[in-house]
């Protein structure tokens, strides 16, 4: 079969299409921006891309299109393909049908840490000698790649919130009908598609819905949001989870022995199962283990074992990665989009460096970013760093200066890219720890600055 992919170079959308080609299916397809690290990823597995959105991309008909949920309607492929009459289909409803059916599906939701908590399940999964199949929305440092097929019965998915496609609205994650299913949090985000959180509580109720009575539900106890979720109706067993002794007593708790979050004691019903000791930085992580933890426990791993798995977790790649170091200055790359992410990243990055300077560069090129949902938290959430710097291009929509006026002289804005990596290299110093904070590739902003203070 011959499937045509519409906005093939997500990260969601490359793995659909990683997964299609280990079926045998000759696979092509478009996109906007046909670029480095998933272009190369997906030429590698012989699938042929093409940039843009013309119609001709449609002529000879494949047997099915498979449209990303970046599509319009007004462009000329999606037109096209609706006058033609040709059969499609959204990413999330082919993975369900083709991939998902018969499988333990092992779903992480949430806004904060599903693609990090997932890739350590797929991890804790893969070392216990399950060889899950797995569709993860960033490429865990252990795998090398997003998606893989797998032999198993397990199938571990990063189950988004976003819409599905243009022509289904529902929340991707209702597709996929989990039996074993990790809430990590939930928070106002997504403003281009919710109202606001009531909405997005709702949809995560329809979620909950389709967990069957054998499956379990594994949950912060101390997340408000999803307290509401579960409240709506869960027809599903729960187990919670927490750090103690913050949030109480709970199913699973991890126990922090250092502040970084590289120890940790992980325990199962008051009962110690081992102690975590490990590469990943802040209490954030270790939640994100704790949960993957629990969640592999449903599908019969020992926590034990599990707990010895993720002492040899690498990572993910652009979650805190460590990208290089020139000049004494070291250089990290983070996904962090998100009041609540940038503070939570920078709090990992304190704790490990102790005194060092932090000099943090943002990137506020979400939709959420853009509309200016989230300016009034943002002095707050990058407080904790030395220095602050903000890529402000002309068509941002708001005022970066003035909504991160609390943030005094640390403050820096810049609306050009070339400008932003001299300056920074400029100010940065021997010892510095440089955090550059995007969901998007940035102009390649952290090699830049390397090459730079290489030069200098």
């Amino acid at each position: 079969m011959h499937l045509h992919i519409l906005g093939i170079c997500g990260t969601f959308m490359g793995g659909v299409a990683l997964l299609a080609r280990a079926l045998g299916h000759r696979v092509t397809g478009s996109d906007a921006n046909v670029y480095p690290p998933m272009s190369t990823q997906l030429e590698a597995a012989g699938i042929l891309l093409q940039e843009g959105y013309a119609a001709d991309q449609l002529q000879p008909a494949p047997d099915v299109v498979v449209v990303g949920n970046a599509m319009k309607r007004g462009l000329p492929v999606v037109e096209y393909l609706l006058d033609a009459g040709l059969p499609y289909v959204s990413g999330p409803q082919w993975l369900a049908e083709h991939l998902l059916r018969g499988r333990h599906v092992l779903a992480v939701a949430g806004t904060h840490g599903k693609t990090t908590t997932a890739s350590m399940l797929a991890w804790v999964l893969t070392e216990a000698g399950l060889d899950p199949g797995f569709l993860i929305g960033g490429v865990p440092q252990g795998f090398g790649q997003s998606a893989r097929l797998g032999r198993g019965s397990c199938f571990v998915v990063e189950a988004d919130e976003y819409d599905t496609a243009f022509f289904d609205k529902r929340s991707k994650f209702v597709h996929y009908q989990p039996r074993t299913l990790v809430l990590n949090n939930l928070e106002f985000d997504h403003a281009d598609i919710f109202d606001d959180l009531a909405q997005i509580e709702r949809q995560f109720h329809h979620l909950v819905r389709i967990v069957p009575g054998t499956g379990r539900i594994l949950y912060p106890a101390a997340d408000a949001a999803l307290a509401a979720v579960l409240a709506m109706g869960c027809w599903t067993p729960t187990e919670t989870l927490g750090l103690a002794p913050d949030d109480g007593a709970t199913d699973w708790s991890a126990r922090l022995l250092a502040a970084d979050g590289s120890a940790a004691e992980i325990k199962r019903c008051g009962r110690s199962v081992g102690v975590l000791r490990w590469s990943q930085l802040g209490r954030h992580n270790v939640r994100n283990g704790l949960a993957a933890i629990a969640a592999a426990a449903q599908v019969g791993v020992d926590p034990v074992a599990a707990v010895a798995a993720l002492s040899r977790f690498a990572g993910v790649r652009r979650r805190l990665e460590w990208r290089g170091e020139a000049g004494g200055v070291q250089v990290y790359d983070d996904f962090a989009h998100h009041p609540t992410a940038i503070a939570t990243t920078l709090d990992g990055l304190r704790q490990r460096v102790g005194d060092a300077r932090i000099l943090a560069v943002l990137e506020p090129r979400s939709n959420t970013m853009r509309m200016g949902v989230h300016a009034a938290a943002l002095a707050a959430a990058l407080a904790p760093a030395d220095q602050v710097w903000i890529y402000a291009p002309p068509d941002l929509g708001w005022d970066a200066a003035g909504a991160l006026a609390a943030l005094g002289a640390r403050l820096q804005v810049q609306d050009q890219v070339v400008t932003l990596v001299t300056r920074i290299a400029a100010a940065a110093q021997p010892g510095d720890h440089v955090l550059v904070m995007s969901n998007g590739g940035f102009e390649g902003i952290h090699q830049r600055l390397l090459e730079v203070l290489t030069v200098a």
